[in-house]
């Protein structure tokens, strides 16, 4: 598998009062093509942060992140817009659907910043719909929607222009276990058929027992990377490598 994404030694800090807070600390992290990827740990250890950086929301403070190979830090904002909206989906916690647009609409919309015609716009957005099995949803609102349907609006969003790259932040986070369970399911699917790479933020332990690489963040540094879906197993891992504690602490 060719090499998607590569983050080489990232920190980022924000400024709080007359200091400064460290997210993220040299962090490192390579992600092949087709890769289904977990970034886990408690609340404030830096996993929103890395995606966003991924995402080429934010920029780090040190350190760089790469895209097919490309130095995101060198790219012009035209370019880094270009390289969001062409190769990167995003998946939120909050849904983020447009209220008085239909879930084909919502669907289509990003599509709008894209050179094609309607007809095709709404081709691929019945198509993207088609994929998370929404078809017969297509006219609804998202307030007529459960919580599941609207997450899976937001998939078939991030999915319509084809990226290479979907990134989801907690995407399970708001969903009963059945409605997570779909989700996880589809997001495999979606991973399995259309060679699509997932990255996502999570401390679910429902999408973590489903996926084969978590990567695991503890106040802004990776204190393990493995290959292994089972927390269990993950446990057992990490024994005797010197980070038993420090594993333990950032179990959530």
């Amino acid at each position: 598998m060719d090499g998607l994404v590569m983050a080489e030694r990232v920190s980022r800090s924000f400024p709080l009062d007359h200091s400064e807070v460290r997210a993220l600390n040299e962090v490192n992290l390579q992600v092949a093509t087709g890769e289904f990827l977990a970034i886990a740990g408690p609340s404030g250890s830096g996993k929103t942060t890395l995606l966003n950086l991924i995402g080429c929301i934010d920029s780090p403070t040190s350190g760089r992140i790469l895209i097919d190979g490309r130095d995101t830090s060198q790219l012009t904002r035209k370019q880094t817009a270009e390289l969001r909206r062409q190769r990167i989906g995003f998946v939120f916690q909050s849904f983020n659907l447009i209220p008085v647009f239909t879930a084909l609409e919502n669907v289509e919309y990003p599509l709008l910043l894209c050179e094609m015609s309607a007809k095709e716009r709404r081709k691929r957005a019945a198509e993207a719909l088609e994929c998370v099995g929404l078809s017969p949803r297509a006219a609804q609102r998202p307030d007529l929607l459960s919580g599941g349907e609207r997450q899976r609006v937001a998939v078939a969003r991030a999915i319509v222009h084809r990226p290479a790259l979907v990134l989801a932040d907690e995407p399970t986070a708001n969903l009963d276990t059945q409605n997570a369970t779909q989700l996880i399911d589809l997001m495999r699917e979606l991973n399995r058929n259309l060679g699509l790479t997932f990255i996502f933020s999570t401390h679910d332990q429902r999408l973590l027992e489903h996926t084969p690489r978590i990567v695991r963040l503890c106040d802004g540094r990776v204190v393990s990377d493995t290959a292994v879906g089972s927390p269990c197993a993950v446990q057992a891992a990490m024994k005797g490598d010197g980070h038993e504690q420090v594993f333990a602490a950032c179990l959530s």
